[in-house]
């Protein structure tokens, strides 16, 4: 057997573990969507530079997608980039090893993030990186062509290799100044769609069978001890926590996951980061913990944190998300490590009234101006207003489908300025109600499987209202119902990604407690009522006051009603519900084959078919 056929094999037999891997996965629709995207932005780099010899994007956005996304979408645009360029550009035996060449780029793009556990890399040491990769890339073609020489020794590679190296300096410069102009604006904005479309890798949701068989195990178990949950492993309090609220047992775990930096990451010992440290800052805050105070032994504190990352700031979204954060540990956001956060926030705003062009974006800096005591210019409130779809829903910009996660926020930046009322606030309440699920819980969009951000979102949007009472104690219920032994909250019944930012997100709901946060008051000076901070960050009204007490009232039929459906027999309905949605998942899915990754074995075929046409 030649060193070109054992080659082509052993390629095609990494190519097949790899598509396998793909289809294991089972990647979302919208997963898919961006793959294919970043595989066609790769492929139209590398033509669009054809002319310069090796100096292309294509190795930048391969690496961007695996560093920003994980190695599996990493490694298929990687993969997909070589095979579609190369119909372009000619295929031939090279096109295999740069198929694996790219995709293992993408695979090891992903490796590097999960070795930094969180960390961001700056601008320059990005481009390195990029260089570095470039680098490597041409090392690994290099073998290709050694494969086709006489003698397959170490003299001959190191000969190859002279000659191809100054075509892999190019390709290494040319990713070094590409990642320099487009590498961190293209990796945050791959960060934030995975966060705000949840792009994650999730286990097949339990079937119904399975879930009868729990079924039965919970109602054998409340026979036998008096009690049951809809999650029975997961509900179920460990030893020595009897009489502990899930809130207290919510904030020790985020206390215990703070890291000695005053940050948290995305998991307990992650590094630190912006996102989850603000997240984390204001769910504790909404327990009466001001951020100022939130320290390990012998660490530094939340806040200090914060300001020493400080000048990486960038994204409006992270200034209002800190905004709320410093005002509710009694700090200045117009004075925040030189730099007046309030004034960034306000210099964003568009002649439409919208911070940014976003209903997300204006929806938090009505709440960060609130928080500070400011009125929210009433363009904004506005534009917030004109932003809701007939359904009753808002979505992330103003043309966008409704999501429950938009429509919660927006119910709340609307009461904090006073103008949810009337139409607006009977079709959003009403949009919330019919989203949600058997469980309990809400999806993202209406009809998507229950997961804990969106609920604790829609369950903010009901108390800031006021009404749905009822939807409200579900909604707990379903939150409490996610709670690990150890305190955290998972994200859904099949996946615990992300423990820190979801735990935090549903603090706020369990507490009850919609944005802005008031100031909390110091540990040193916090009496019996430092634990139920008020909400609003401003002066009152009477339309407030009249709010307000609407919302106690609710609050109290919300414990009423979570009262009366503590029994064992309650909480095997609860569990049939959660068996019933899952089957209903099971026939969505089925009934949209768009969401469904190609099989892997047909995937296989086609590049087998291609080797043996390459071969022959």
């Amino acid at each position: 057997m030649s060193w070109q056929l054992a080659s082509l094999l052993i390629l095609g037999l990494v190519l097949l573990a790899g598509f396998a891997w793909y289809e294991r996965e089972r990647p979302t629709a919208r997963v898919l969507a961006l793959v294919a995207a970043l595989a066609a932005l790769a492929v139209v780099g590398r033509l669009a530079f054809a002319a310069l010899p090796n100096v292309k994007p294509t190795t930048d956005i391969v690496l961007f997608a695996g560093y920003a996304l994980g190695a599996v979408p990493g490694f298929a645009v990687g993969a997909i980039t070589a095979l579609v360029s190369n119909i372009f550009l000619s295929q031939g035996p090279w096109t295999a090893w740069q198929m694996v060449g790219w995709g293992g780029v993408g695979a090891g793009a992903a490796l590097l993030a999960r070795f930094l556990r969180g960390r961001e890399l700056g601008r320059l040491p990005l481009a390195l990186v990029c260089g570095a990769a470039g680098l490597a890339f041409g090392a690994w073609m290099d073998v290709y062509q050694w494969t086709l020489a006489a003698r397959q020794d170490v003299d001959s590679y190191v000969a190859v290799s002279a000659s191809s190296l100054p075509y892999n300096l190019a390709h290494a410069i040319g990713n070094v100044v590409f990642c320099l102009l487009i590498g961190p604006a293209f990796v945050r904005a791959l960060g934030r769609y995975r966060r705000r479309l949840e792009v994650h890798w999730e286990k097949p949701a339990i079937a119904t069978g399975a879930a009868a068989a729990v079924l039965a195990v919970a109602i054998a178990a409340g026979a036998g001890a008096g009690g049951g949950g809809e999650a029975v492993a997961a509900t179920r309090a460990p030893a020595g926590t009897a009489g502990v609220s899930p809130v207290s047992r919510a904030v020790r775990y985020l206390l215990r996951a703070q890291n000695r930096d005053g940050g948290f990451g995305a998991a307990p010992g992650v590094g630190s980061n912006h996102l989850q440290t603000g997240w984390a800052g204001l769910g504790l805050a909404a327990a009466g913990r001001n951020a100022r105070d939130v320290r390990r032994r012998g660490g530094r504190s939340v806040t200090s944190f914060v300001t020493r990352k400080a000048g990486s700031l960038r994204d409006i979204g992270e200034v209002e998300r800190t905004v709320m954060l410093l005002a509710s540990a009694g700090l200045s956001p117009r004075r925040f490590a030189g730099r007046d956060l309030v004034g960034l926030i306000k210099a964003r705003r568009r002649g439409d009234g919208s911070i940014a062009g976003y209903v997300s974006y204006t929806a938090f800096g009505i709440m960060a101006l609130r928080a500070v005591g400011e009125r929210p210019p009433g363009g904004s409130v506005a534009y917030l207003r004109r932003a809701q779809n007939g359904d009753g829903g808002f979505g992330v910009a103003a043309s966008s489908a409704s999501d429950t996660d938009m429509t919660g926020m927006v119910m709340q930046a609307l009461a904090a300025a006073g103008r949810l009322g009337g139409g607006v606030e009977s079709r959003a309440v009403a949009y919330l109600r019919q989203s949600q699920n058997g469980d309990g819980g809400f999806g993202a969009f209406q009809g998507r499987s229950s997961n804990a951000q969106s609920t604790a979102y829609a369950v903010q949007g009901l108390v800031a209202a006021g009404s749905a009472a009822r939807a409200v104690a579900r909604g707990l219920r379903y939150l409490r119902g996610l709670q690990a032994r150890d305190g955290s909250v998972r994200y859904s019944r099949a996946s615990a990604q992300t423990p820190v930012w979801v735990t935090s997100q549903a603090l706020l709901a369990l507490t009850r407690k919609p944005f802005p946060l008031r100031r909390v008051p110091r540990r040193r000076t916090m009496g019996k009522s430092a634990a139920q901070p008020a909400r609003t960050g401003g002066g009152g009204s009477r339309r407030d006051a009249r709010r307000k007490r609407g919302r106690d009232t609710g609050e109290r039929a919300s414990a009423r009603a979570e009262q009366g459906e503590q029994s064992p027999l309650a909480s095997v309905a609860g569990l049939r519900r959660a068996s019933d949605g899952a089957g209903a998942g099971a026939k969505r899915v089925a009934a949209e084959p768009a969401s469904e990754a190609p099989p892997a074995w047909l995937i296989g075929l086609v590049c087998a078919a291609s080797l043996v046409a390459v071969a022959l």
